[in-house]
């Protein structure tokens, strides 16, 4: 593909880049300029305007694009391209972060041309901001609990703030007790996933990121970020970390964001599980609204 040329993105990018995106809004944690900058210095993803569309390149020379976000008519022009050029390589042609919407275009423009499938590693956890925010009912029961606990436990000396420029070198000392404490230097994943947390930080208002954090005795123990999505009526959750031993932090900074920073928001993405079991668990024990699935098509040569 020597004539088209893809670059990683930079921060001058973001209008440029989120234009794009908005023409395909989506509920996806993959679908925000923050999470595409933040973790493209991680991997190789670097991207091209093809036919008056956004695509991103997984790698080199593997095939492997993301669904172009663009207009319907000028997504099945990049489509055409993207299946040209790779059949002329010799490769086959695979799209990732194939959303149902997607799925069901791809189906109506090539019947039975491509094959889909899905990761549920990938799937994205989506829940009512109201239900977030107040954790009414049975089956909510025990995050009240814990959030009951951590108000017993700190009285008065517990309060939550915005991060801003004021606070949000705080969050970065914080972030580097929570680095030292958790081993992230023995864990590639864990190393990957802290870098990002410290670039959301040192970007935090280049990014346009919006933040809370929790204090108790006046330190901080916890702080959360994130992003409204293309789709409106839904926020994402990019990053949370809190310390493991103040019990009740992570329900605590999580109700305390939600309340504070996400009113007028149906939605909230708190983003997939990777495949962690206790992850997984966690996210689960909050009773998802639903699940943003993302597949993988490949084209039948």
């Amino acid at each position: 593909m020597s004539d088209i040329i893809f670059k990683r993105p930079e921060l001058e990018d973001k209008e440029m880049i989120t234009s794009y995106l908005e023409r395909d809004p989506q509920r996806s944690c993959e679908g925000t300029f923050v999470n595409i900058y933040l973790w493209s210095r991680h991997y190789y993803d670097q991207y091209a305007i093809i036919e008056n569309t956004l695509v991103f390149q997984n790698e080199p020379d593997s095939g492997t694009y993301s669904y172009p976000a663009g207009y319907p008519e000028d997504v099945k022009k990049a489509i055409d391209f993207l299946r040209a050029q790779e059949a002329k390589a010799g490769r086959t042609l695979k799209l990732v972060n194939m959303l149902e919407n997607r799925v069901t275009k791809l189906e109506e423009w090539y019947p039975e041309q491509f094959e889909v499938t899905y990761e549920r590693d990938w799937a994205d956890y989506v829940y009512e901001r109201e239900k977030l925010a107040t954790l009414a009912g049975k089956k909510l029961h025990g995050k009240r609990n814990h959030i009951n606990k951590f108000m017993a436990l700190h009285g008065e000396n517990w309060s939550y703030e915005r991060i801003s420029d004021e606070n949000v070198e705080e969050c970065f000392q914080m972030a580097l007790q929570w680095r030292t404490e958790n081993g992230c230097e023995d864990d590639e994943e864990k190393n990957s996933e802290m870098c990002v947390t410290l670039n959301s930080l040192r970007l935090f208002q280049e990014l346009g990121s919006v933040g809370g954090l929790l204090r108790v005795d006046g330190k901080i123990v916890a702080f959360t970020m994130g992003e409204p999505a293309t789709e409106k009526d839904t926020f994402i959750v990019h990053i949370e970390k809190a310390f493991a031993e103040v019990e009740g932090a992570y329900p605590m900074i999580n109700q305390q964001f939600v309340q504070h920073e996400c009113e007028g928001y149906t939605y909230i993405n708190r983003e997939d599980d990777t495949g962690a079991e206790g992850l997984r668990k966690a996210k689960l024990s909050y009773r998802p609204a639903f699940l943003v699935e993302k597949g993988t098509a490949v084209f039948k040569r």
